[in-house]
Order: C-alpha cells, then sequence, then structure tokens
C-alpha cells in the first residue's frame, strides 16, 4: 500500500495482552495507524467509526462474526489477518468474495502442539500410564514387560501442516519410528516424498501401536474413528488426539479404555469440556488435558509476532504468508 494503512484490532482484552505484549505492540504501531478502540462489538457506535476507515482487521480469540453486517461498516477493508489458528468460527463467505485477502497464524500455532504430540507419542510408546498405574499400587514392572519406543508403528491420521510436522519429527528420532498415514487427499507419490506408506484408515487402525489424529474437523470427519475402527486397533494400541474431539467416538472409546484394551491421550474431546463425572475421568490409561497443546501463556506472543509479520507484508504489498483462500475452506481445519 502507498499509505500506512489504518488497523482495527478485534480480539477479548486479556488475549490482546498476551497476543501483543509491549515490544510487538510497538512494532505494529510503526507499521499501521492503529485505532484506539478494541472492537469486539461491531454494533457499537464507537465501532463503526473505527470500522469505517479501517483497511486491516487484526483478530484474535473473542472476534466479533466478519459477516455481510460487519463489511458493510467496512468498505475500506483489504485483509482479515487472525492472530490465531482457524478463520472458520469468524470469517464468513462473503470476506473471500468481496476479495479480501485473509491470513491466519495457524503456522505459528502448529509448533507447540507438534510438540506436545511428540511427548505424547513417547508416553504412549512406554505405556507410561500403565506403569504409573502400576508404581502407584507399590508395583515395579519387570524388564521383560517394559516397552520402550524404538520401531513402534505411529498412524497418523491426516497430512495437516501438524501432521507433516509430527511426520517429520518422528522420522528424525532415534526410535526408528515406523510411520503410516492415512488421507484422501495425498497421493502416494506425495506420501513417499515424506517418507511414510499411505494405508486407508482401516489398514492404519489395524497396524499401528499409535493412531494420533490431525485431521480438520468437517461433517465427514465427525467420528473418523468410530466404534468399528476403534476396535481394529490392537490390544495396548494408544489413541493421541491434539486436533478436535468430534473426530473421535468418545463413548466408543471410553469402553475400550475401561476394559484396558486401550490408552488414550486426549487434549480434545466431544464434548468439550467433559462432563465431571465422565468415566474418562476417572480411568488411569487415560490422560485428559484442557486443549493446550496449541500456543499457551508466554508462547502465545508467537501468534501475535506471526500477524504483526504479515500486517507488514500486506502493508509492503508483499503476499500474505498464513494466506487463507476459500478453494481451502472444505479441507483445512
Amino acid at each position: 500500500m502507498a499509505e500506512r494503512p489504518n488497523l482495527v484490532l478485534a480480539m477479548r482484552q486479556d488475549i490482546l495482552d498476551l497476543v501483543l505484549p509491549a515490544p510487538l505492540r510497538a512494532r505494529l504501531d510503526t507499521l499501521a495507524d492503529v485505532h484506539p478502540l478494541l472492537v469486539t462489538d461491531p454494533d457499537e457506535p464507537a465501532a463503526g467509526e473505527a470500522l469505517a476507515t479501517a483497511d486491516i482487521l487484526l483478530t484474535g480469540w473473542g472476534a466479533p462474526e466478519v459477516d455481510a453486517a460487519l463489511l458493510a461498516r467496512a468498505p475500506r477493508l483489504g485483509a482479515v489477518i487472525h492472530a490465531a489458528g482457524t478463520v472458520k468460527h469468524h470469517v464468513h463467505a462473503e470476506v473471500w468474495e468481496r476479495g479480501i485477502a485473509v491470513s491466519s497464524a495457524a503456522d505459528a500455532n502448529a509448533g507447540p502442539v507438534v510438540d506436545f504430540t511428540m511427548a505424547t507419542v513417547v508416553l504412549a510408546a512406554r505405556r507410561t500410564l500403565g506403569a504409573a498405574a502400576d508404581y502407584r499400587r507399590g508395583r515395579l514392572p519387570g524388564y521383560p514387560e517394559r516397552r520402550g519406543a524404538d520401531g513402534a508403528v505411529v498412524g497418523v491420521i491426516g497430512a495437516s501442516r501438524i501432521g507433516r510436522g509430527v511426520i517429520a519429527r518422528l522420522l528424525a528420532a532415534d526410535s526408528g519410528f515406523r510411520v503410516l498415514l492415512a488421507d484422501p487427499y495425498v497421493p502416494a507419490e506425495d506420501a513417499a516424498a515424506l517418507g511414510v506408506r499411505l494405508v486407508d484408515l482401516d489398514e492404519l487402525c489395524a497396524a499401528s501401536d499409535i493412531v494420533t489424529v490431525h485431521a480438520p474437523d468437517l461433517p465427514e470427519t465427525r467420528h473418523l474413528l468410530d466404534a468399528r475402527r476403534i476396535g481394529l486397533l490392537r490390544d495396548g494400541a494408544a489413541v493421541i488426539n491434539t486436533a478436535r474431539g468430534r473426530l473421535v467416538d468418545t463413548e466408543a472409546l471410553a469402553l475400550a479404555c475401561a476394559d484396558g484394551r486401550l490408552d488414550a491421550y486426549l487434549d480434545v474431546t466431544e464434548p468439550e469440556p467433559l462432563p465431571v463425572d465422565h468415566v474418562l475421568h476417572t480411568l488411569p490409561n487415560v490422560l485428559l488435558t484442557p486443549h493446550i497443546a496449541g500456543c499457551q501463556g508466554s508462547e502465545v506472543q508467537r501468534l501475535g509476532a506471526y500477524a504483526v509479520d504479515e500486517v507488514e507484508r500486506f502493508a509492503k504489498g508483499e503476499p500474505l504468508r498464513g494466506a487463507v483462500r476459500a478453494v481451502d475452506l472444505a479441507r483445512i481445519a
């Protein structure tokens, strides 16, 4: 852009303080004229005044719906830059129809999820939860019973940015993981280039010691791991889900874990959060975490740094690194 763009911030105040700490905010101020009003309700008169001259809307958790009504108040809007992951919850089709650029910081959020997934893969390969439960009862496992990670078969569901990150880390590990991939959008030659064996989902379930879920949340992926496929998992296998809870049939998995056949490491569930009296909270072979695999605490500023970089690219007329295209919406998270 020839002139400094006008930018409006649209997210919760508590999120803004985490995403844009003082050094990042200072850098943002050098790139754009930032409106002093934080817009979370576009119907407020003051919000309408801010949106009327906005070239960029920088959104985060708690952002308003960017729909036809908001766009009517923002005739100059050229970009929606999201300092978080998915844009599906707040960016509507009218944005792309009007030719407005959309960017997400999902790439910045992917690193912590990959780290978290790899940590759970190592725990799962060692059957850590069962060993910890035995230890609490005063029983030490003998060496013939102890499990290691070397040579474990890991089935990756979905070659998303996180799925690919997990694959790269698995193949780089000293453990010699054997990696299977199930993804209908990945051709065999691409799977070979990734260094994995492409299989259908049923074969992946039947052949894997550990199954880790990284598919997008779409109508057709709901209960991708249903009761039948959970039944295909070998005894002693583990399920890891850091994607979305709806991809796994929670009740079917709970039954398989309750009888001790499977272990589970679940950062997401259906519903989320689970009721406090749900059986999964009580099982020693299940680790439940409250959707913490992505950027947390001090890591959240990674999202802000990514978004500020995108503002700079937009201001310079450069392509957005995290661009989200309308054509990709049907197959991304």
